[in-house]
């Protein structure tokens, strides 16, 4: 045996364990990391308006509480309203039941030639009520498993407010820290990178709120005339959602307004559609071009491919930071890969697939193209004479 084959074994075998606990260790802290990713995410989008809060002479600490303060009134709010909503709506159909449920007999009574009545119904939950008893012994088994997951997820809620509160708060520390361990040319690039990602980010989120504004007012204006309940609570929740989540919110957020509206006049479903159809389209040919002008444009199908692939990643979290992370990644792929005038092809269908690219924009490419062209033309010319 050679001298040197026990001890690479054991080396060998020293890195297989090395690996083992590094994998066990980072399966076993992916939720913490994930906490530090999102606060991370967060504290990028609060930190332009701590930095100009802290370029007026307050104190930095001060700042960020301020606008840690509004941001969770804000969602607060928003909860609120929404839940608020909710019980109202409830207690409406609650209200509302037997007489739904006298509807409903009679029409099945008549389409289907049966013969239900309200008397066979309560007879027949009468016969089962050893399994109505069965499911409530389990539903209430399951609230302690519920009530343990909504102390879970607002535990994990306060840790990610106090990292984005730390991370806001030492924003400046933390970029000190780090480049003093890195050398003079690597610190510009750390620097460079992080810049790219606070004006991305924030500037992103910023234009989102905007237009969630915009978009709240609109619907609340549109509501009231309608004479729709709870106008306000419905507004912040078509503003939130159709600018928040990409593709599909448009029509999640119009659905709530819609079933409320349906239940004043079916109408009124029908002019919230309406609505929600017009503005969608001055949104997006109007105020999203001038609003997001001057931070980060994402297409719509990158944008849901993103949240798609965030989701598959880490679930919700992924999601959740999905789009400002994208447009985060844009921001640097705009600033560091350098782009070139395409060359125009002179025949084939490639000419006019070119000829259509350079009309979007490439007005070099087409000069050069149109001389190549004219060129080619005279020397065919040449030859013929």
């Amino acid at each position: 045996m050679p001298r040197w084959l026990p001890r690479a074994m054991v080396v060998g075998l020293l890195l297989v364990a090395l690996f083992e606990l590094a994998s066990w260790a980072f399966l076993q802290l992916t939720g913490f990391l994930s906490t530090l990713l999102v606060s991370f995410v967060f504290s990028l989008a609060m930190e332009p308006a701590v930095d100009r809060m802290a370029a007026r002479g307050m104190r930095r600490g001060l700042a960020t509480f301020l606008v840690f303060l509004v941001t969770v009134v804000l969602a607060l709010g928003f909860v609120a309203a929404l839940v608020t909503l909710l019980v109202d709506q409830v207690g409406q159909v609650a209200a509302q039941l037997p007489h739904l449920l006298d509807s409903l007999i009679e029409w099945v009574n008549s389409t289907f030639h049966s013969d239900f009545s309200m008397d066979k119904l309560q007879q027949t939950l009468l016969n089962n009520a050893g399994s109505i008893e069965q499911y409530a012994q389990k539903a209430a088994n399951n609230i302690w498993g519920v009530s343990s997951s909504l102390l879970g997820g607002l535990f994990q809620l306060f840790t990610i407010a106090l990292f984005t509160f730390y991370f806001t708060a030492d924003g400046p520390r933390m970029r000190r820290a780090l480049c003093s361990m890195l050398p003079p040319a690597r610190q510009a690039e750390v620097l460079r990178a992080w810049e790219i990602g606070i004006e991305k980010t924030g500037g992103y989120l910023y234009s989102r709120a905007l237009l969630a504004v915009v978009s709240a007012l609109s619907h609340y204006v549109m509501l009231k005339l309608l004479g729709i309940p709870y106008a306000g609570a419905l507004a912040v929740w078509v503003g939130v959602i159709s600018q928040f989540i990409p593709t599909i919110g448009t029509y999640l957020a119009g659905a709530l307004p819609m079933l409320v509206g349906l239940t004043v006049d079916p109408m009124d479903a029908v002019w919230i559609l309406i609505f929600v159809v017009v503005y969608q389209q001055v949104e997006n040919y109007l105020l999203q071009p001038r609003i997001t002008a001057r931070t980060v444009e994402i297409h719509p199908a990158v944008a849901f491919g993103s949240v798609i692939a965030g989701a598959a990643l880490l679930g919700a979290v992924g999601a959740l930071i999905a789009i400002p992370v994208t447009a985060t990644l844009q921001g640097f792929l705009g600033t560091y890969i350098r782009r070139y005038e395409v060359v125009v092809p002179t025949t084939g269908r490639a000419r006019g697939g070119a000829r259509r690219a350079g009309a979007v924009g490439e007005g070099p490419a087409q000069e050069g193209g149109r001389g190549g062209q004219d060129g080619s033309d005279e020397g065919n010319a040449g030859e013929s004479n």
